[in-house]
């Protein structure tokens, strides 16, 4: 529990948020709820640092805490903040607090654009500034009204009959809160067509697509309108890399986890993900990763289990 920098009314949302995260999770790991976009993620321990891709969503610690690193860029956040994404981005994850008696706690709320979209409409905001773009991952401080809000999407739990009717409005409650809260306007950006954030999640989606194809910029650029020198900067601003190194990544971790759960050699996913060469995918592998393939896989597979990414 969080000390005297936070008022008393947080901390006593955060506490309930401990003891009921205490009754649903019952090992450590990703646990899925009955409610299809929120998740609960528990760890006992500190964590090396873990490679993942996160989606949009809303990430708030309940107890612990962790360092997100984006690039170069680190991200540490616990119980006084919350963190939000807002385009599918590779990460490397740490935890750096948690212990079997006061366990890393975390709830994730994952949402689309559209959410935020139908939002931003009723709010009649659509036409509101599009400023440059911005980073694609902010972090927030928790407030009151998040926490409420939260905390009854948590106690639906209870409820399993009322999370059909319930969470979806309790869901556009919280991401309106997120919305008003500082840095609100920079994930909007990603919602409002024609803006320079929209057209790189845009692009975003196309790498995502098609990975395992040669990337061709010129192309990438026309779809959405932009030159190729806007959108290569443009696209660096949001996710602290160029589309190549963009693309590297994605191809580099889809590979990984294609080694950890098929029966397939490096060579052959070396080809499934794109590269024509399995030498120096074998190079970059490593790395990216710290060993080569079949000896990271080795070091995974004796220290991890397949529900233990980090959220």
């Amino acid at each position: 529990m969080i000390n005297g920098t936070m008022n008393d009314k947080i901390n006593i949302y955060l506490k309930e948020l401990g003891l009921l995260l205490g009754e649903f999770v019952s090992k450590d790991g990703i646990n899925a709820t009955d409610i299809p976009s929120l998740q609960l993620f528990r760890a006992s321990h500190a964590s090396e640092p873990l490679h993942a891709i996160y989606e949009p969503s809303l990430l708030l610690i309940v107890q612990g805490s962790k360092i997100v690193t984006l690039a170069e860029e680190d991200y540490q956040y616990d119980p006084t903040t919350y963190l939000v994404t807002s385009v599918h981005l590779p990460i490397t994850g740490q935890i750096i607090t948690a212990t079997p008696d006061n366990p890393y706690l975390c709830i994730q709320i994952n949402f689309t654009m559209d959410q935020i979209l139908a939002i931003v409409n009723e709010l009649n905001e659509v036409g509101a500034t599009k400023v440059d773009s911005s980073r694609g991952i902010v972090i927030n401080k928790v407030n009151n009204e998040l926490l409420d809000a939260v905390l009854r999407l948590i106690r639906l739990l209870n409820t399993p009959k009322d999370i059909p009717f319930l969470s979806p409005s309790i869901i556009h409650e919280i991401l309106y809160r997120v919305l008003r809260d500082k840095q609100g306007d920079v994930i909007k950006q990603f919602a409002l067509a024609g803006s320079h954030a929209h057209n790189v999640a845009k692009v975003i989606a196309c790498i995502n697509r098609d990975y395992s194809k040669k990337m061709r910029m010129g192309e990438l650029a026309k779809k959405v309108n932009m030159s190729t020198s806007s959108l290569h900067n443009q696209f660096k601003k949001v996710t602290a890399m160029t589309p190549l190194q963009y693309q590297k990544r994605m191809r580099l971790q889809e590979a990984r986890r294609k080694l950890f759960s098929e029966s397939t050699d490096a060579a052959t996913v070396s080809f499934q993900v794109g590269y024509e060469s399995p030498s120096q995918f074998s190079r970059e592998y490593a790395r990216l990763f710290g060993l080569p393939p079949v000896s990271d896989i080795n070091r995974l597979k004796d220290s991890l289990t397949t529900d233990s990414t980090l959220i």
